[in-house]
């Protein structure tokens, strides 16, 4: 399987990713725990079915000592009692962030309000960025069927 465009080697979209990449060091370089950044990047990639950032960032949290058994739990995180609280609200806004259209109202209040319990003004600002960028990401592979499996963690610096 090819992907449709060369994402890779186009100078408009490397120019693109370039910016998109530097916006998301923010992310990486604040104090939203990097185990739950992995997270919410694998669930929001689970959800829009981007096999390209799954494959990605399961690897990138096992390469992180991120545990098999809660790599294997993220889709179903609600019955998994290895997430801690925290984790779960950001799961959960994690899912109502990325399934915005499905909502008319948007991300529910309550879900905003747990999340706000466990992050700070600038872990939520994180998390919500976070969520904002891997979204952009996984429609960006989804949309040129990136194809999955060959990434190695690190290949991108």
């Amino acid at each position: 399987m090819d992907a449709r465009l060369n994402l890779f080697a186009n100078p408009v979209a490397g120019t693109f990713l370039k910016h998109l990449n530097s916006a998301g060091k923010a992310v990486s370089d604040s104090t939203l725990p990097a185990a739950t950044q992995e997270l919410v990047k694998i669930r929001a990639s689970q959800i829009n079915g981007c096999g390209f950032c799954t494959d990605m960032h399961t690897k990138d949290a096992t390469a992180a000592e991120e545990s098999a058994q809660r790599l294997h739990l993220v889709a179903a995180w609600r019955e998994a009692k290895v997430f801690t609280d925290a984790e779960r609200a950001a799961l959960e806004l994690t899912e109502q962030g990325t399934r915005i259209a499905d909502a008319a109202g948007g991300v529910p209040d309550e879900v905003w309000a747990n999340a706000a319990k466990h992050y700070d003004e600038d872990q939520l600002t994180a998390l919500v960025l976070l969520i904002a960028a891997i979204n952009a990401y996984n429609r960006l592979n989804v949309l040129v069927q990136q194809p999955a499996g060959d990434y190695e963690p690190g290949m991108f610096g």
